[in-house]
C-alpha cells in the first residue's frame, strides 16, 4: 500500500521538525521546504528520511513548481514569523511572510488534483482582547488581534477559509494555543527562562533572572502533543472547520518560571527587565478543547512539568 506524503512549510522550525518526526512515525514520506540555506540543526537526526527542497514561500510560481513537482496528499503550512514579540520589530515582514506567503500556497495547492487536505496553522493570538477577560474561548469566539503576528494570522485564516468556501479546496484549519518544549528559539517565554537558568548553572551569567510581565495567563501545551493535533486535522479533520489545540487550562508566566527556579541547581533571583515587556499583551489566553478530543482523539499527554523539564535539559546542553 502507497504510504500517504506530506509536504510541511517550514520543516526546520520548532514545530516543524517535530510534525516531520510525527508523520515518520506514522508513516509517511515526507517532504520540506528551506529558505535561503536556512539552518537544518532541528531536523539533523531525521535528515536522511526527508525530502528537503529550496522555497521562499513570498515567490508564488516558485510555490507553485514546488508543489506539483512533489504532489503531496497533505500539505502543513507552518511557515512563518511565530514570535508575538518580534512581529513588533518587523511588522511588514509578518504580515508579507504571514499572509501573502500562506495565500501563494493555498493557491499552489488549489492547482493540484487529490488534494486530500491543506492544514492551516492558525493561532489563539487571532482573538486579542476579550471580555470577560478570564473566560474560556471556544472556536466561534470573534476575532480582535492586538499584535502584527496575530492580526498577519487571523488574516491569513480568512483568506484559507475564503479558499475552502469558493475554490472548495479541502482545507483543516488549526488554531493552537501556546506550547513549548526543546528547540524553541528564546524569543519565546519558556525558552528564554530555561537558557538563563542553564547559563547560570553553568557561571556564564550571575545569578539573576531577567524576566518581562509574570502577571499573563497562558493555556500551555507541549509541541509534541500539538503536531500530533496537526496530523490528526489532516486525517480526521472535517474539510473547512477550525479546532482548537489546547489543555483548557491556563497558568501564569510567574507559575511557569516558579516551577523552573525549583528545577535549577543553583538558587537564582528575578529582576524586571523593562526591554521585556511587550507594547499589550492578552491577560489571559484558554481555549475550550472539547470540538478536538471529541472529533479527533486528541489528546494531551505531557505535563508542563514534562515540558519545562525537558526544555531546561536541552538549554543544559545548549549552553555547554
Amino acid at each position: 500500500m502507497k504510504k500517504p506524503s506530506a509536504l510541511i512549510t517550514g520543516i526546520t522550525g520548532f514545530a516543524g521538525s517535530y510534525l516531520a518526526e510525527e508523520l515518520l512515525t506514522h508513516g509517511y514520506t515526507v517532504s520540506g521546504t528551506v529558505y535561503n540555506n536556512e539552518p537544518t540543526n532541528n531536523i539533523k537526526n531525521i535528515i536522511k528520511d526527508l525530502q528537503l527542497v529550496a522555497l521562499d514561500i513570498l515567490k508564488p510560481e516558485k510555490c507553485r513548481r514546488v508543489v506539483n513537482k512533489i504532489k503531496p496528499d497533505y500539505i502543513f503550512h507552518l511557515a512563518a514569523i511565530a514570535s508575538v514579540s518580534q512581529s513588533f520589530k518587523m511588522e511588514r515582514l509578518t504580515f508579507n511572510i504571514n499572509f501573502d506567503g500562506t495565500l501563494n500556497m493555498l493557491e499552489a495547492a488549489r492547482e493540484l488534483p487529490g488534494l486530500k487536505k491543506f492544514i492551516f496553522i492558525g493561532s489563539a493570538e487571532c482573538y486579542g482582547i476579550f471580555s470577560p477577560p478570564e473566560k474560556t474561548l471556544t472556536e466561534n469566539q470573534p476575532f480582535n488581534p492586538i499584535s502584527p503576528y496575530g492580526v498577519s494570522k487571523a488574516a491569513a485564516e480568512q483568506v484559507t477559509r475564503y479558499y475552502a468556501r469558493h475554490h472548495q479546496l479541502p482545507v483543516g484549519i488549526a488554531r493552537p494555543f501556546n506550547h513549548s518544549g526543546p528547540r524553541q528559539n528564546e524569543h519565546f517565554v519558556i525558552p528564554a527562562f530555561a537558557r538563563q537558568v542553564a547559563l547560570i548553572e553553568v557561571g556564564r551569567q550571575g545569578p539573576v533572572m531577567k524576566v518581562g510581565d509574570l502577571s499573563p495567563q497562558r493555556d500551555l501545551s507541549d509541541v509534541r502533543d500539538i503536531v500530533c493535533g496537526y496530523r490528526l486535522i489532516g486525517e480526521k479533520g472535517r474539510p473547512g472547520e477550525v479546532y482548537h489545540l489546547s489543555t483548557g487550562k491556563a497558568v501564569s508566566i510567574k507559575t511557569v518560571l516558579d516551577t523552573l527556579l525549583k528545577l535549577a541547581h543553583k538558587t537564582i533571583k528575578v529582576t524586571t527587565d523593562k526591554s521585556r515587556l511587550r507594547p499589550n499583551d492578552i491577560p489571559v489566553l484558554r481555549g475550550n478543547n472539547k470540538k478536538a478530543v471529541q472529533q479527533l482523539g486528541f489528546k494531551i499527554r505531557y505535563s508542563l512539568q514534562d515540558t519545562l523539564q525537558d526544555t531546561l535539559n536541552y538549554w543544559r546542553n545548549q549552553v555547554q
